[in-house]
């Protein structure tokens, strides 16, 4: 899978940094060869004769080594890679490169190389949440460094949420994804997923049946094709694909902001089951039974994100597809919801009870763009999506 490749591997100083181990096994199983390097911080969770001993070559450690810069130069050592992976990427490297500073070996490498860079992020929730590591990431991201991770779980401070690194399979395969020379190589596409969660009060909510399936089976399509993709989802009951940036959301807010973060992309793709209303004002504690009768909900519409990017003056994707879930005159719905929307395309679908589609692992969709509407057989939601990430790589010139 990575016959031939050469992988810069650098270990930031992490409890994550433990993985780095394994992934080192994995890309040499794949075929890679990989040279380490230690930061100073890394030496404090991994021992320098471990990696060494897992890689079965040296560990660059020291910028003033007169060995090592003797050997091989770090200027050298930073370009003879083909990729450079940063694992595990705590808030301080990613926060040197984006600023450009260079005061060890492992930031005057990520300075000098002119290589790609993927970074698999690792810290404690509230630092990979602050306001100057999400600058820092979205400096790094504008640059075109890739980012796999993280994910959401228990953490060794004993807090939960995003931060955790990325597992080293998942690491592969977005290395694996970065070699791929398929027609969307280059270009970056947005999909969303999954349904939304509005509260009511803490323990209740608001959401509709959307698995999540569909808008997943895209996003691992479009990845196929050598896209790089941003996967802002719901809490939906299929898990996100490997390989694919994942952006957590639970309200029609919080994905609306995801996607305006997201941006620029080459085309969005908005499958998301994204609910119409919210509970005005959720309440803070739980609703009680009372003698007063039912408690009286005041409802307020969502933002309509498709229509807001597709009305974008500035950084509008070239190619907007929206997707219309239906239970009645389907077509008619789903035409008027183009134009409605300003969509280019709209993925139209009648999710009636009778038909098993929402929630269930096929789909009959028709796609409905400006030259009219095509139906497609009713098939495996893999194959629809993998039949509409072609039309989205033909549509970019890309295929």
């Amino acid at each position: 899978m990575l016959a031939g490749k050469r992988i810069l591997l650098i270990i930031g100083g992490g409890i994550a940094a433990y993985k780095s181990l394994e992934l080192i096994r994995r890309l040499q199983d794949a075929g890679a060869s990989v040279v380490p390097v230690l930061t100073r911080a890394g030496t404090e969770f991994v021992t320098p004769l471990s990696v060494s001993a897992f890689a079965g070559v040296k560990v660059h450690q020291d910028l003033f080594d007169l060995t090592s810069e003797a050997e091989m130069g770090h200027i050298q050592l930073s370009r003879s890679a083909d990729l450079v992976v940063v694992a595990p990427a705590t808030a301080d490297l990613m926060a040197k490169m984006a600023r450009g500073h260079a005061n060890d070996l492992a930031s005057t490498l990520l300075l000098a190389t002119d290589t790609p860079v993927l970074l698999a992020p690792a810290m404690n929730v509230r630092m990979w949440e602050h306001k100057a590591t999400q600058r820092n990431l979205s400096l790094l991201k504008q640059d075109g460094v890739k980012v796999v991770g993280p994910n959401e779980g228990n953490m060794a401070c004993g807090e939960f949420g995003p931060g955790r690194m990325a597992e080293p399979q998942e690491i592969l395969t977005a290395i694996a994804n970065h070699f791929k020379q398929g027609p969307l190589q280059g270009r970056r596409v947005l999909v969303t997923s999954g349904p939304t969660h509005e509260p009511i009060d803490p323990v209740r909510y608001i959401a509709n049946r959307s698995s999540g399936a569909q808008g997943s089976s895209i996003a691992a399509a479009l990845r196929d094709l050598g896209a790089e993709v941003i996967f802002v989802t719901g809490p939906a009951e299929v898990p996100p694909p490997q390989g694919v940036t994942v952006v957590a959301v639970q309200s029609a807010l919080e994905m609306e902001a995801a996607v305006k973060s997201a941006l620029p992309v080459d085309a969005g793709v908005f499958a998301a089951a994204v609910a119409d209303w919210r509970v005005a004002s959720a309440s803070d504690q739980k609703l009680k039974k009372s003698k007063d009768g039912l408690p009286e909900l005041v409802f307020k519409e969502n933002p309509d994100i498709l229509k807001t990017i597709s009305h974008l003056e500035e950084g509008r994707p070239p190619l907007m597809v929206g997707f219309a879930a239906e239970t009645n005159d389907v077509l008619e719905n789903a035409t008027a919801k183009r134009l409605r929307k300003g969509c280019d395309w709209i993925v139209a679908n009648d999710v009636s009870p009778a038909t098993g589609i929402m929630g269930g692992s096929e789909n009959a969709v028709t796609l409905i763009t400006e030259g009219g509407a095509e139906s497609w057989p009713r098939m495996d939601k893999v194959e629809v999506a993998q039949k509409l990430a072609e039309r989205i790589a033909t549509e970019l010139g890309a295929l």
